[in-house]
């Protein structure tokens, strides 16, 4: 196997292989001119919306990726940010390093008996759920596209997009970036989240309109966020997030645990050998566009 020295330089090479297993890189119409040998690209994780799927099927390349490998990890970060946010973990932590002590001002506020808002409910805020309900919190989910055999009884389903950011003291955003869910989260969702309310988002920051977020922090319309993606990562040198005590950052590394890795890794894999077998792995997402004869 060859080593690359960066991204461009692999793709120089695409054309040697025969299945492309992938997780940061985004694999466009142009790259695929270029990959006529390929017959598989497997997502390692869940997201595809660096993958042009529409013209990997055209060229009947299977696109599959591995749903839930990661959902724990993500779910634990979630909750680990809402922590972070609510007990000011890490202006307390830049308090304590700089030699101060002034308990007073890190005065938090407990989780227990709060509700949690659900955008979306796939595997990940199922995981988020379940943790949720083992803090103590009360569970509500908008999801149009989820039957409600799917839902549990203690997990409540709400109608309205708007009426999840009324009724929650926190959401959690668990939906994939596509053009209906591009920017759902703006001014007023944020401002029916309320002035103690605390916006998370570990799925893809395009989903959340950052300029509106701002406003909303800077007016106070807005309690605080934990954010591990932005609309462009990474969201370089002066963000204006960057300056405030009531953000908690990350660099997208919800899914990345070592026990999520493996995961991920290994089912790639597997998916990867299943179509050198003839067969189609059960996460292709492009199964009815291809035309292949499948053993």
């Amino acid at each position: 196997m060859d080593e690359y020295a960066s991204y461009e330089a692999a793709l120089e090479d695409i054309g040697r292989y025969d299945a492309v297993v992938l997780r940061l890189a985004s694999v466009d119409d142009d790259v695929l001119d270029r990959a006529d040998r390929l017959k598989v690209i497997a997502k390692h994780g869940a997201g595809l919306d660096s993958v042009d799927v529409e013209a990997a099927s055209r060229r009947n390349i299977v696109v599959c990726n591995t749903p839930g490998a990661n959902a724990r990890s993500v779910a634990e970060h979630a909750t680990a940010l809402l922590f972070g946010v609510r007990r000011n973990l890490a202006t307390a932590d830049r308090h304590v390093r700089g030699a101060g002590w002034e308990r007073s001002a890190f005065t938090g506020r407990e989780l227990t008996g709060d509700t949690l808002g659900l955008f979306g409910f796939g595997a990940i805020a199922r995981e988020t759920a379940d943790l949720a309900h083992g803090i103590g919190q009360d569970v509500l989910t908008y999801d149009p596209y989820v039957p409600d055999d799917d839902v549990p009884a203690r997990v409540e389903r709400v109608s309205e997009f708007g009426e999840l950011f009324a009724r929650s003291d926190a959401v959690s955003v668990h939906v994939p970036l596509t053009p209906e869910t591009r920017h759902a989260v703006s001014a007023d969702e944020l401002a029916a989240l309320g002035e103690t309310g605390v916006l998370l988002n570990t799925a893809r920051g395009a989903i959340v309109d950052e300029a509106a977020l701002l406003e909303a922090l800077e007016t106070g319309a807005l309690g605080g966020a934990g954010l591990d993606t932005f609309e462009e990562e990474p969201p370089g040198d002066d963000h204006p997030l960057y300056a405030r005590d009531d953000v908690i950052l990350t660099p997208h590394v919800g899914g990345v645990t070592h026990e999520a890795l493996v995961r991920m890794s290994r089912r790639a894999a597997a998916n990867v050998r299943r179509v050198y077998e003839g067969g189609l792995p059960e996460s292709t997402v492009n199964r009815e566009d291809l035309d292949l004869e499948v053993t």
